[in-house]
């Protein structure tokens, strides 16, 4: 065991000399972006690597202050409360971090018999193999074991799960896709969960109608009547797809005085700009208020001219075509760019109207180019959200984009539409990303950095078919 220790020892020190060299003299400011890329690849395997020694060595801890007594016992005897400071303290990690790191330890441990001193297997072999071999890091098994926590099923269908996500992690699982990331883990094993079993959530819904209420408080001295309450999912689902009708959340923003939205690399989704100085409640507020109209309104939003609310940009054939020129929005004097008008054009109707040299109308026609929707709910149960792998933008939020274009004779059909966030739709002609359609079913080949082999692959988020998929396999 000292050869091993020295060997870590001399790895750390190598790995340190590295990080000098990237970090702290700059090394990578010279680097291509391939190379780049490589390197943080290298460093996230490093990474899964250390994290698997530091899972091994606090199972060890454990099990031996499991088999002694308290003063005899590693945490105490190096002046610690319990092995969770023990982590802390020797890796430096927050108290969250040793907590998985414990949660890990307990799930991959190789226990040993007190009576026969046999070694034990773990709780999750395929999972601590693949920890081992540095295929997943100890977020990965967090979001694979988290996944059944009071899942109630046999032995034998957690050995089945265990196996085919340790194989995802590993890039070997049944759909021949790269290594799968953590969140990629964690959506797998829910699917398998729920399939392994199906009425496992029946106590915690029967709680859940029990707790389930709202509550409308006074009016206070500030003006403002409080508002709370505990939903039930189903309903904070409906909810949400209402706030997000209303709010829908476009990076490119939506009609004045609507709200305008940007990226924010270091947020979990869309956030308000300084375009709408509203708070994130604020717009939740408002769009209830909406919702609450609404469904006073039969549950219809209010008609504007005897027709639903629906947004007309009129431009120019000739500059549309020339692409240039200006657009205009019904009721508003001032011009706008002609870009709303294409972008209009890409999610919306087309409506052409001519008219004579007089201003007579002379013809209306329109092209056919939406997706009904009876068709987005079919694609959504297909696709189950942005199909672009690693892209978690909801169905509710994507747009449903013609693989084979409109204008170069492509369907408005099933077969033919996919769902895809704004990101991916706006720039799928020009990003590495590639989509095709083979017998219904979207294909899609990444770029080298996701895929070497850049090989088609059918994709979807839908946990019914990942489902189907599972029940085929076993």
């Amino acid at each position: 065991m000292t050869n091993l220790a020295d060997a870590l020892n001399e790895l750390g020190d190598a790995v340190a000399k590295v990080t000098a060299a990237a970090v702290a003299e700059g090394g990578l400011r010279g680097a291509g972006d391939s190379e780049v890329l490589g390197m943080l690849a290298v460093a996230g395997r490093i990474r899964r690597s250390a994290e698997a020694v530091m899972v091994e060595a606090v199972a060890v801890i454990t099990d031996r202050d499991g088999s002694t007594g308290h003063a005899d016992r590693m945490t105490t005897r190096f002046g610690c409360r319990n092995t969770s400071e023990l982590v802390q303290r020797a890796t430096r990690v927050s108290a969250r971090t040793a907590a998985e790191v414990l949660a890990v330890a307990a799930a991959v441990q190789q226990q040993v018999a007190l009576s026969t001193g046999e070694v034990l297997p773990a709780e999750w072999p395929g999972m601590r193999a693949a920890l081992a071999a540095g295929h997943v890091g100890v977020d990965g098994v967090v979001a694979v074991t988290g996944a059944f926590r009071g899942c109630q099923t046999g032995r034998a269908g957690i050995l089945a799960a265990d196996t085919e996500l340790a194989a995802a992690a590993g890039g070997k699982g049944a759909d021949a896709a790269p290594p799968a990331t953590a969140d990629a883990l964690r959506a797998l094993a829910h699917v398998w969960a729920a399939y392994l079993d199906q009425d496992g959530t029946e106590p915690e819904d029967t709680m859940a109608l029990r707790k389930r209420g709202i509550t409308v408080g006074r009016r206070g001295d500030d003006g403002l009547v409080p508002l709370r309450g505990r939903l039930l999912p189903e309903v904070a689902a409906q909810l949400r797809l209402g706030f997000d009708s209303i709010l829908n959340p476009r990076v490119d923003g939506a009609p004045a005085p609507g709200p305008c939205f940007v990226e924010d690399e270091d947020r979990d989704g869309p956030v308000a700009s300084a375009a709408d100085p509203r708070s994130h409640t604020q717009k939740l507020h408002d769009a209830f208020a909406v919702l609450l109209t609404a469904a006073a309104a039969s549950g219809t939003l209010p008609a504007l001219g005897g027709a639903a609310p629906t947004l007309v940009v009129t431009v120019r054939e000739e500059d549309l075509t020339a692409g240039r020129g200006k657009a205009h929005l019904a009721g508003e004097d001032l011009p706008i760019p002609l870009a709303a008008a294409r972008h209009t054009a890409c999610v919306g109707a087309i409506q052409r109207v001519v008219l004579g040299e007089d201003g007579r109308i002379v013809s209306i026609s329109t092209l056919d180019r939406l997706f009904n929707h009876h068709q987005r709910k079919a694609i959504t149960v297909r696709d189950g959200g942005c199909v672009i792998p690693g892209c978690h933008c909801p169905p509710q939020w994507c747009e449903i984009h013609h693989v084979t274009e409109h204008s170069r004779g492509g369907p408005t059909h099933t077969d033919n539409g996919v769902l895809l966030c704004w990101f991916h739709h706006r720039t799928i002609d020009t990003g590495n990303w590639q989509i095709r359609m083979q017998d219904g079913i979207p294909h899609v080949r990444g770029p080298s950095w996701w895929d070497r082999t850049r090989q088609w692959r059918p994709t979807t988020k839908s946990p019914t078919r990942r489902g189907n998929l599972i029940a085929r396999r076993t």
